[in-house]
């Protein structure tokens, strides 16, 4: 059997990296292995705050409670508007993978097959 030449073994090591760190996750609705990545990238420590849920009905009457999620709120702002480099940090480390985990799984597939079909041209040519 005919070994892939260097152009086909490029090819095939880009292709499975990127179905590997694209691939959605199968049981929740997390993030793709890149995405991950991306977050830990932008907050190794995990010490930039995450903006605070909308205070849950029922809870509107609690000035405790609103005083509360008020000042998290308050914190989480004056950390996003303390430089534009944290603010951008904490935008990457808010952001979700746009796909929808069906389509993007088909999408990856399509252009494994056609990087395999490349691959396989590239063979044919020597």
């Amino acid at each position: 059997m005919r070994q892939p030449n260097r152009a086909q073994w490029t090819i095939i090591c880009v292709v499975v990296g990127m179905l590997v760190l694209c691939w959605p996750p199968d049981r929740d609705h997390g993030s793709n292995l890149l995405t991950k990545i991306v977050h830990w990238a932008v907050d190794p420590s995990n010490a930039l705050p995450s903006m605070p849920p909308p205070l849950p009905p029922g809870l509107g009457d609690d000035g405790d409670a609103v005083s509360a999620h008020d000042a998290l709120e308050a914190d989480y702002y004056r950390l996003y508007n303390s430089s534009p480099t944290t603010r951008w940090r904490m935008d990457v480390k808010a952001a979700v993978d746009p796909f929808d985990p069906t389509t993007e799984r088909q999408v990856l597939i399509a252009s494994a097959a056609i990087a395999a079909l490349a691959a396989w041209r590239l063979g044919r040519q020597h």
